[in-house]
């Protein structure tokens, strides 16, 4: 791991972390290549960022839940073989139900590099303080659309959508979910927005560093434990 990066679960012990893609719980139902072990990684800026966050967000009953940070690029690649192998179709029923997988490229899910690689990108949500993470998924298990109210049990509070959600219904600004669950993403998009994130208009859980410090910068290290 880069030496200007910092695992996170050290610098915010008060955080979750979910980490999907060390696990078969995402969309290409497998494990990914480059996440050895279920980590957090982002820059030093992203981490004391971060940090704002977590502390304000507790003082009204929440915690962080982490999904990703860093990913390296051969994570990323993995993602584009995965999306152009037509009959890899195994977590369609949850991730992406109402789009066709050749389409996921084209309208930008996938993309042949990412922001996460770049080291200051998270992808977070909340729990309310008392809930920890979610049940455990694995691959066989009954599938449900992410867009649906009675879909995976996340232990998030109810944000419209699950994580890793390929539909518009997950776009920041959609008009089409209840008020609660509008009023939950503009919560997080503030207090991410304060400590310094923008958040990614297509995704509510998708925030980068406004002032990161690798803005042209793609690494691909293996996430390990660390030391």
């Amino acid at each position: 791991m880069p030496l200007t990066f910092t695992r996170v679960r050290d610098a915010i012990p008060g955080a979750l972390f979910e980490i999907r893609y060390a696990g078969e719980h995402n969309f290409l139902g497998r494990p990914v290549r480059g996440y050895s072990a279920p980590e957090c990684w982002l820059t030093r800026p992203a981490v004391r960022a971060l940090a704002q966050v977590e502390r304000r967000v507790a003082r009204d009953g929440y915690r962080l839940k982490i999904y990703d940070c860093f990913r390296p690029q051969r994570s990323v690649d993995e993602f584009m073989a995965w999306a152009a192998d037509p009959d890899d179709t195994t977590t369609q029923r949850e991730f992406y139900p109402r789009l066709a997988k050749d389409q996921l490229f084209p309208q930008g899910y996938i993309a042949a590099q990412s922001g996460h690689s770049r080291g200051s990108t998270v992808d977070v949500t909340l729990v309310r303080k008392g809930h920890g993470v979610s049940p455990t998924w694995r691959v066989g298990d009954r599938q449900v659309s992410c867009t649906v109210r009675r879909r995976f049990p996340d232990t998030s509070i109810d944000m419209g959508t699950g994580f890793d959600c390929f539909d518009p219904v997950a776009n920041t600004a959609n008009r089409t979910i209840t008020a609660t669950q509008r009023a939950h993403r503009r919560y997080l998009v503030r207090q991410m927005h304060r400590a310094g994130f923008t958040n990614l208009p297509e995704e509510w859980w998708h925030f980068t560093l406004r002032r990161e410090p690798y803005p042209d910068t793609f690494f691909d290290t293996e996430i390990t434990r660390g030391q």
